[in-house]
């Protein structure tokens, strides 16, 4: 089996993606960004997964730097847009993930590991960083920056993965996650807020595009959804 360091933001997507290597025996080392997203709580969340699901090391890289460089480009990390409730362009965060995936192969080719994986699903083709042909890319980028040290056995070769690659839907992804996770599912947090105060405590807003795919995604696989919504 593969040593394999899975992004993991505290998402539901990330998290059935973390769950589904873990059962297939690879050795999981976790690593999540706080970027100066607007969400905070999925960095919590991230962390609740990574002790269930008993990784080799998880670590949360702070960068939240990019949020000044980002300035007013998106609505994740600019605290005053409005947060649209279905897919719009101001959603997309520039190069979200090839920076994460760029970091995330640094600390691949440090401890040897043969895999970077991240939980983009076939679902999400409105995202450029998501789609197979990006994985493609970049796996071709971190390897010929690394292909010395790959010709002299120094380096490991790097694959990049996600479950987009092979296909995979988000209601799928779903259902392979709750087989290791369990209820353990519902405490990843999708909303791109920190949510809604209800009955003492915070839960998702309910009508954010992200809270949105997430309900559309569990009522797909025909799942009970025990997320709690703010509506």
């Amino acid at each position: 089996m593969a040593t394999v360091v899975c992004i993991s933001s505290g998402g539901v997507d990330s998290a059935c993606t973390a769950a589904h290597l873990k059962s297939n025996g690879h050795q999981l080392y976790l690593l999540t960004f706080d970027y100066g997203q607007r969400s905070r709580r999925e960095l919590e969340r991230a962390k609740i997964i990574a002790k269930y699901l008993q990784v080799e090391e998880h670590k949360i890289v702070d960068i939240s730097f990019m949020k000044d460089l980002y300035a007013k480009s998106n609505v994740l990390t600019d605290d005053h847009s409005k947060i649209p409730n279905k897919f719009d362009y101001s959603i997309v965060v520039p190069v979200r993930n090839a920076i994460f995936l760029s970091i995330a192969s640094g600390w691949a080719f440090s401890i040897n590991a043969e895999m970077v994986a991240y939980g983009a699903h076939k679902g999400d083709t409105n995202y450029p960083d998501c789609r197979p042909e990006f994985v493609n890319a970049i796996n071709k980028m971190v390897n010929l920056a690394e292909i010395d040290g790959i010709k002299q056995g120094i380096r490991n070769e790097i694959k990049i993965w996600s479950p987009a690659v092979d296909g995979i839907e988000k209601p799928d992804l779903l259902r392979i996650g709750y087989k290791v996770l369990g209820d353990k599912l519902f405490e990843t947090w999708s909303c791109y807020t920190d949510g809604v105060k209800h009955n003492n405590e915070f839960v998702h807003c309910g009508k954010c595009e992200s809270c949105v795919n997430r309900k559309n995604a569990f009522l797909a696989a025909g799942m009970q959804d025990k997320t709690k919504y703010a509506e």
